[in-house]
């Protein structure tokens, strides 16, 4: 951790700094990196929504599963070589590789003649994906004042919003009149002008801070991650004795290559940056996995219709973007370590409140604003995460730290889901309340340890 706070990196006029993201200097650049967020959020839930018409079509349901856990494998390794070749020679080649990667990869899979090459489709498309995310955090730590950079990461959080509330309505309208092909076929008419945008930004800067030989993960331990988190992923397809018999291997060779790719300190939750980083897989694990299954209860066990059920999922995005906008406009003058406290005890509360909703007796509505309450508290604690990371970081470990963040997040999220999912099912047919509970309770943990986590910042 730098002893003194990095210097600034872009060079912008001097005479009077702009206060808005909008401003000449950003605008391109704001306008470019949000377009290019909320297209990788569309393109996430409008495959989700699309994906089970691709695999009839195809003929692909056994490889079903792989479709997207494949896609998570590959941005793991995207996301560290482009950590390291933005520290080494700026952000924008980073950027131009995996937007072309994932650009690329959406044309194959949007052509596929068959699921195998969809899911070669699938997978560039992860490796691009998983790059140009973490080019975006270098551009932000490189080209926004720290007065800045919170408002970035609050539009940002809008680019994932929207898509959450549209995208799987627009991705069922375009299979049921278009085909599902134009699923991936339409998003790179988009993002192609998305990246043209920033390139007047990156073009001819110089970079601060590069150093040539940045001690960075090497791409061998993002490769073995890879392949442990496509093996926990797929194990928790598997039912019986072969779940544990697939995931614990996977877990394993997950969390040892974790130990190398994170920052040093980051599993053993040290002060300071390594706690910022274990924080956010935690703090998204526990969101991201009891959110998962919060929808199935509503619909399955209170009898909410698939729309109602939804709802309460676009309520929790509102909550989300909420938390963000207020910790980016906020003149209240909270500190970043009293956002991420703030923000963790909003999450243990809410996610208790709408565990509540297992229980007859609890009132629907309650559980809906519980939920709420957890994505407002995600929304205080999300990008207060990515400003405290870049503020902690000099110019030269900016990539390398960006690709932590986002891979402890990918690592966490999918160990979650991938044990969630397997203890749900064991308990599903015997014991339908202990089922919800026992993946609640995993994520009220997870909850609570985020809360103690945010005072080691």
């Amino acid at each position: 951790m730098p002893a003194e706070p990095p210097t600034p990196v872009a060079t912008l006029p001097t005479e009077r700094q702009p206060t808005s993201i909008l401003a000449a200097p950003y605008r391109a650049a704001t306008l470019g990196m949000v377009a290019l967020v909320s297209l990788n959020a569309f393109e996430s839930l409008a495959v989700a929504a699309a994906m089970p018409t691709v695999a009839r079509e195809l003929n692909g349901l056994p490889l079903y599963a792989l479709a997207f856990g494949g896609t998570l494998a590959t941005s793991v390794v995207g996301m560290t070589a482009a950590g390291r070749w933005s520290d080494r020679r700026g952000p924008g080649a980073a950027l131009a590789t995996g937007l072309l990667c994932f650009v690329v990869g959406l044309l194959v899979a949007g052509l596929a003649p068959s699921m195998p090459l969809l899911i070669a489709g699938r997978l560039l498309q992860g490796l691009g994906a998983g790059a140009y995310s973490v080019a975006l955090y270098v551009i932000v730590g490189r080209l926004y004042s720290e007065v800045l950079r919170p408002r970035v990461f609050a539009a940002f959080s809008a680019g994932w919003v929207v898509p959450s509330l549209i995208g799987p309505g627009i991705s069922g309208l375009i299979v049921q009149h278009v085909g599902w092909r134009w699923v991936f076929l339409s998003v790179p008419l988009l993002a192609i002008p998305a990246g043209v945008m920033l390139w007047p930004v990156l073009r001819g800067r110089t970079w601060a801070g590069e150093i040539a030989d940045v001690p960075t993960a090497s791409l061998g331990w993002s490769v073995g991650a890879a392949l442990g988190v496509l093996g926990v992923y797929l194990g928790g397809q598997l039912d019986g004795m072969r779940v544990p018999a697939a995931m614990l291997p996977a877990l394993l060779l997950t969390a040892y290559c974790a130990w190398h790719l994170l920052p040093a300190g980051t599993l053993r939750l040290a002060c300071g940056l390594p706690s910022v980083i274990a924080l956010r897989g935690i703090a998204a694990a526990a969101f991201f996995g009891f959110e998962a299954f919060l929808p199935l209860l509503l619909s399955r066990e209170r009898g909410l219709s698939p729309l109602l059920a939804g709802v309460t999922l676009s309520v929790g995005a509102l909550g989300w973007f909420s938390g963000s906008w207020y910790q980016g406009h906020s003149r209240a003058g909270w500190s970043r370590p009293r956002l991420l406290k703030t923000g963790a005890l909003l999450m243990l509360l809410g996610i208790a409140i709408s565990a509540g909703a297992v229980r007859p007796a609890i009132p629907v509505p309650l559980a809906i604003a519980g939920w709420a309450l957890t994505g407002l508290g995600m929304g205080l604690l999300y990008p207060s995460l990515s400003v405290v990371m870049l503020s902690l970081s000099p110019p030269a470990q900016q990539g390398a730290n960006s690709s932590a963040l986002q891979l402890s997040e990918a690592i966490a999220v999918a160990a979650m889901l991938a044990l969630a999912g397997a203890v749900f099912a064991a308990l599903l047919t015997s014991a339908t309340s202990a089922a919800y509970l026992s993946v609640f309770g995993l994520a009220w943990l997870l909850a609570v340890a985020s809360s103690f986590v945010a005072r080691r910042i």
